[in-house]
């Protein structure tokens, strides 16, 4: 069925006429002629939309209109009007009516209008549920989520917390890879001592030696004084390096002996220092292409590989977007101080559609934008920044000359995998070859886009 559908007119012949009409195109339809009878009916039935006329004896269709509208409010109201009767639609409007429709009824127009008001209905009770279910959430140290994708994360963090092996964590920017490192370090044994984190694409390669490993005083231009390494300044805690891909390949091996000696030679230095920390690693690359293309060396990849946790992308946590957009906006809202509540049904469609380059981190940021601009109680779509609000699901655009409509090369391959998998019936020996990949290099990046796997 594609909705059950409250109908109320004192017209019996119209009340029959949509009730045959709408079932055959799918809808359950119930009618009531007395708009009292039909509250009752309302407030203890299970409806997806109501269509109601103004035109009824004892309470009319506003008052009805607005009594629905404040018991229920995820239920949108349809109010029939008379043709061209406009200022009666602004009123059903004021009252809290979803739509109006005037007579004579196009019955065509009507169900499309009805199949828009049901799945309107079904956004608002996603969000409802969704907005009581942040605190609820299967959460692991404020990392919010409830996708299957996410359990299986929290599932592993939760396994190794406690044990110090070296933890890989890989995923696209953006989606929360320190705030799971971070995460491992508060739950684990180490949690008393510091964690210390490094970007290793943020400094030259000579500065990032001294920082990591420490220098003596004199050792170079400008080493006024003896400087503790991060290794040693992480002692009895956790080490994270984040951008690990990113290591220049000359540092590599000294990182490798470091980490597997647990001792480090400061820049200057003639005996080294020892130290224990747990390794937790980040990259938003894929570190077995860059073994094999010769930019990161095999035996430092196994070595920080001990446990792998693989971040996705938040295109692919889909149930956890309007949950994170709301979290975010309770935090903000509380910072602020302004009195935002949440998501209009809208707005949460085009966030749910978006494909959410810059990941989770891309929500948070727009979030804070939305509700720092808002002047409604709920965020709604002119809120939102323009490329989300132009965003056309089905659309991927190449032949643009605007910025905001353009796509990421990972967007764009992406779906031009999934595209020409699906045009190979799932056979994924013809997508590689078509494609001209090796089949180890497909099935890698279908796991990388987290690409609904078909049988071959």
């Amino acid at each position: 069925m594609r909705g059950r559908i409250l109908v109320i007119d004192d017209d019996r012949s119209m009340c029959e006429m949509l009730e045959a009409t709408l079932s055959r195109k799918e809808f359950e339809v119930v009618w009531k002629t007395d708009s009292g009878e039909a509250f009752d009916t309302f407030m203890t039935g299970s409806f997806e939309v109501v269509m109601t006329d103004l035109n009824l004896p004892g309470m009319d269709g506003i008052e009805l209109c607005r009594k629905m509208s404040d018991n229920q409010p995820n239920v949108p109201v349809i109010v029939i009007t008379s043709f061209g009767n406009y200022d009666t639609a602004v009123a059903a409007l004021r009252a809290g009516a979803y739509d109006f429709i005037s007579k004579p009824i196009d019955v065509e127009q009507l169900a499309l209008n009805l199949d828009r008001a049901v799945k309107h209905h079904n956004l608002l009770g996603r969000i409802e549920h969704l907005s009581r279910a942040v605190d609820e959430s299967g959460n692991y140290e404020n990392i919010i989520g409830n996708s299957p994708v996410m359990k299986k994360v929290f599932d592993i963090m939760k396994r190794v917390g406690e044990i110090d092996s070296s933890v890989l964590i890989t995923g696209e920017s953006g989606t929360g890879k320190e705030l799971v490192a971070r995460a491992l370090h508060n739950r684990g044994s180490r949690k008393d001592g510091r964690f210390v984190a490094v970007n290793c694409t943020a400094m030259p390669e000579a500065l990032l030696e001294s920082e990591l490993f420490g220098h003596k005083e004199g050792a170079f231009t400008g080493a006024r004084k003896a400087h503790d390494g991060l290794f040693v300044q992480a002692d009895g805690g956790t080490l994270f390096l984040d951008e690990i891909g990113d290591m220049p390949l000359e540092l590599q091996p000294k990182i490798l002996r470091a980490i597997e000696q647990r001792a480090v030679r400061p820049v200057g230095g003639d005996r080294e220092v020892s130290f224990d920390v747990r390794i937790i690693s980040a990259t938003n690359h894929d570190l077995e292409d860059a073994v094999e293309n010769g930019n990161f060396r095999e035996d430092l990849y196994y070595r920080l590989n001990v446990i792998k946790i693989e971040l996705p992308p938040l295109r692919a946590r889909q149930n956890d977007i309007i949950l994170l957009a709301q979290s975010f906006i309770e935090r903000f809202t509380a910072a602020s101080g302004k009195k935002v509540i949440g998501l209009s049904a809208p707005a949460a469609e085009k966030l749910s559609d978006y494909y959410w380059p810059g990941n989770v981190r891309e929500l948070r940021n727009y979030m804070e934008s939305a509700v720092a601009l808002t002047d409604h109680e709920k965020i709604v779509v002119e809120d939102l920044p323009e490329k989300i609000r132009a965003y056309k699901k089905s659309e991927l655009r190449i032949d643009s000359n605007k910025p905001e409509e353009l796509h990421s090369m990972e967007e764009i391959e992406r779906r031009y995998i999934e595209h020409v998998l699906k045009a190979a019936g799932g056979n994924k020996t013809v997508a590689a070859k078509i494609l001209r990949f090796d089949r180890k290099t497909l099935y890698r990046k279908i796991e990388k886009y987290k690409i609904e796997d078909s049988p071959d």
